[in-house]
């Protein structure tokens, strides 16, 4: 079942603030990067390419953990867990949004056969600390 954020957490992820991604290795060990996300209503989306590790896991086993923390009060943070599904970003909008957010700038360009998936995360647990 999918969650309605809070405005507490929406602020977080709304702010210039990184996330640490989880997902399963298939030995089922975990797997963590830090990504730069943008939301969409009472989901999170980051950008990919095809060929990274947390895709090829997302793809065989949708379950993620997103945990975020605000980068002027550490103490204040967020963990989503949920599912995440995969749609491929042909026109490679996200990566745009996403620089634009963090650096105020486009990307540099990328080679047309690099493929760009958006990973949209839908909560189903929200942690909030301090709670």
């Amino acid at each position: 079942m999918a969650i309605v954020l809070d405005e507490v957490t929406r602020k977080l992820l709304d702010g210039r603030n990184f996330a640490t991604v989880a997902t399963l290795n298939p030995d089922g060990g975990p797997q963590a990067s830090v990504v730069w996300i943008l939301r969409d209503g009472d989901t999170v989306l980051f950008s990919a390419t095809a060929d990274r590790r947390k895709v090829r896991n997302l793809a065989r086993d949708p379950r993620i953990s997103l945990t975020v923390f605000d980068t002027a009060n550490p103490y204040q943070s967020v963990e989503i867990r949920g599912t995440a599904e995969l749609t491929e970003d042909a026109g490679k909008w996200l990566p745009r949004e996403l620089s634009q957010k963090y650096l105020g700038e486009n990307p540099r360009p990328e080679p047309d056969e690099v493929q760009r998936l958006i990973v949209r995360v839908t909560p189903q647990r929200v942690n909030a600390f301090p709670a």
